[in-house]
């Protein structure tokens, strides 16, 4: 028999065998029957550990290093990174001292898990510049992905960033992040078809499955999507979206990542589709898969679908739970119980959440700031929403805004409110050393408002300044003459000898592009370019303006048998029954027919009686002579007309 140390040896010596070829199963027994010897072997332990860790038994390998193994620092971070508890790794690769290379390149992935690419990209970059080996290419990848988010974290307060080649699909594809970050589409979609083309190129080299090719495609695509959807062009999007849903991708974050980005586009649309697809992107089991942004965006847009379709209980549920689970998040779980408020018609509820929101956090976002001042302005408060813009620290200085505070102030007829914001901008813009045009905007509209406000001395000082940064401005030459008209006549005059004579203003002007355009006296004033003769029923009359030709109006034609020499009857424009010489007429019965009011016949009958044969005239039957004869029928004054009645 054998000693045992010569068994262990041969033991060993097997176990190289099995591990320098992969056989990891069978390095594993051989292992055990090593420890089967001696239980409190290290190094036997170790491998033991190590070879669970190459079968994907993380948790078997991580009790063993825990308990038994103590200088194994990189096999538990390793261990603690695939089972993605992320901060122990972290925790277990910064106890190293002096670490190596591939201790450098786990600690990489720690950070870019952790989201702190400032620190991945220092570690990254040292990498790439002081190592020599055949994982070049894939180092270069990861700094591409390192570089891209920072782009989408910093934008341009990004500086320092690597010239990277673009000879691989992966490096073409971060290449085009990073242009999307950029707010570059165009050019990104051209570097996303450059990279689909080279991915082909490359699974047509290495004979991958359908499943890896689609898995492949499918992030380049849905990037490709998404930089559509961000051109305003969803359609297209929605398109590629389901295309790369079909096909059905191992990689879950990408299938997160295009259901959320329907569930976008669908909005208060198609929510049963909508339904599905957010189901699918909030799953428990896609959070490690997903960044923080992507989780929250992902989140949010959960709650807002629930809020379309009218889950009221279950949105506050949402956003309880949204608020737990980001406590970073604040504002957007303020705006969310906004909107969920509005929706039930409470909206001085949801005022009140924003401002508690806005007290509570000074340095507040911008989005909420707008929304408060919206809702505000909303229920009438405007002298609120004014306080409410002018708490935005610098964003009250732009010109936005200000333009909005002005407008609010002169809605409530302040015109010394909108002077002072108006004032106020100035003085920020001079402090900043701001030399654009908007500082001679805001100086223009702040004399404006000074000469409506009967401060024509203050609006004089404005002016001049303005003169001095640019002393041919005629537009603010004109208005320093209006402003010292009314407080200084000979300075309006000195001023006035500043402008050019009325012939070398005119010199430049086309009058006939000024007569043909519409102006104010009408489009049958406008002189008609290119026709040498004016159209019919039109003419020229001399000045280049073209009138409408006047109509003469025909003489009126006699009626028959008329005789110009006798007097026209001066009752021929009253029916016949109110003329003098009308005889009425008499039924069957003997009795006249009258007509007029009712009860009126029998006091015409009356007046028959005792009246003469001939009719007395209209005036004077209007008023009647004894208080026992009822009058007729009312005399209708000037010309009246039948209606004639409609025959079928």
């Amino acid at each position: 028999m054998s000693t045992p140390s010569a068994n262990v040896t041969a033991l060993y010596s097997e176990l190289l065998r099995a591990g320098d070829a992969g056989e990891y199963d069978k390095a594993l027994k051989t292992v055990n029957k090593i420890l089967h010897d001696d239980k409190e072997d290290k190094k036997a332990l170790h491998c033991k550990a190590v070879c669970l860790i190459h079968l994907s038994q993380f948790e078997d390998a991580l009790k063993i290093l825990e308990k038994q193994v103590s200088d194994a620092n990189f096999e538990k971070a390793y261990c603690f990174y695939r089972l993605n508890r992320i901060q122990e790794a972290y925790t277990s690769l910064k106890s190293i001292n002096n670490p190596s290379d591939r201790e450098k390149e786990l600690l990489a992935q720690v950070l870019y898990r952790l989201e702190r690419y400032d620190d991945c990209f220092d570690v990254y970059k040292d990498l790439v510049k002081n190592s020599e080996d055949d994982f070049e290419e894939e180092r270069e990848t990861n700094l591409a992905a390192v570089v891209a988010n920072l782009y989408s974290e910093k934008g341009k307060d990004f500086k320092n960033a690597p010239q990277l080649r673009e000879h691989t699909y992966e490096l073409c594809y971060n290449s085009a992040c990073i242009l999307i970050s950029q707010g570059e589409y165009n050019l990104a979609i051209e570097k996303l078809k450059a990279a689909e083309e080279l991915c082909k190129k490359q699974i047509e080299e290495n004979d991958l499955t359908e499943e890896e090719v689609e898995g492949e495609l499918g992030v380049i695509r849905v990037q490709h999507a998404y930089a559509l959807q961000m051109m305003q062009k969803n359609d297209r999007a929605l398109k590629l979206y389901n295309l790369v849903l079909k096909n059905k991708p191992s990689d879950v974050a990408v299938v997160a990542v295009a259901s959320n980005n329907v569930v976008t586009i669908n909005k208060d649309q198609n929510v049963f589709d909508s339904k599905k697809k957010i189901k699918t992107a909030t799953a428990e089991s896609l959070d490690p898969k997903l960044t923080t942004k992507q989780r929250q965006t992902i989140s949010i847009n959960n709650c807002l679908l629930l809020l379309h379709t009218h889950q009221i209980d279950q949105c506050r549920r949402s956003i309880q739970a949204f608020s737990e689970k980001h406590p970073t998040c604040g504002a957007e779980v303020a705006l969310l119980m906004a909107a969920l408020h509005c929706k039930e018609k409470k909206v001085q509820k949801a005022v009140d959440v924003l401002k508690e929101f806005a007290n509570s956090h000074p340095d507040q976002s911008l989005v909420l700031s707008f929304t408060l001042a919206q809702l505000l302005l909303a229920q009438g408060h405007v002298s609120q929403a004014c306080e409410t813009l002018l708490s935005m620290g610098d964003t009250s200085y732009s010109l936005g805004v200000v333009s909005a505070l002005v407008t609010l102030y002169l809605s409530m007829e302040d015109g010394d409110a909108a002077a002072n914001a108006l004032q106020s901008a100035i003085k920020w813009y001079r402090k900043n050393k701001s030399k654009n045009s908007a500082l001679s905007t805001l100086i223009q509209e702040a004399a404006k408002i000074e000469l409506k406000n009967g401060h024509p001395q203050e609006a004089a000082k404005l002016l001049e300044e303005l003169r001095k940064e640019n002393p041919s401005d005629l537009k603010t030459i004109a208005q320093l003459i209006s402003a010292y008209s009314q407080f200084n006549p000979d300075k309006a005059k000195d001023v006035s000898k500043q402008l050019p004579p009325v012939s070398e203003i005119a010199m430049n002007v086309d009058v006939d592009n000024l007569e043909s355009t519409s102006w104010i006296m009408g489009a049958k004033y406008i002189k008609k370019g290119g026709k040498s003769e004016p159209p019919s029923g039109k003419q020229d009359s001399g000045d280049g303006l073209i009138q409408k030709k006047k109509k003469r109006h025909k003489k009126g034609k006699l009626p028959k048998n008329c005789d110009p020499n006798v007097d026209p009857d001066p009752e021929r424009w009253l029916p016949k029954r109110e003329r003098s010489t009308y005889k009425k007429k008499k039924d069957k019965r003997g009795t006249a027919i009258g007509k007029g009011t009712q009860g009126a016949v029998a006091g015409a009958e009356e007046v028959s009686k005792s009246s003469s044969t001939t009719a007395p005239s209209p005036s004077a039957s209007a008023t009647p002579t004894s208080p026992n004869i009822v009058s007729g029928p009312r005399q209708v004054k000037g010309v009246q007309k039948k209606k004639k009645k409609n025959r079928w």
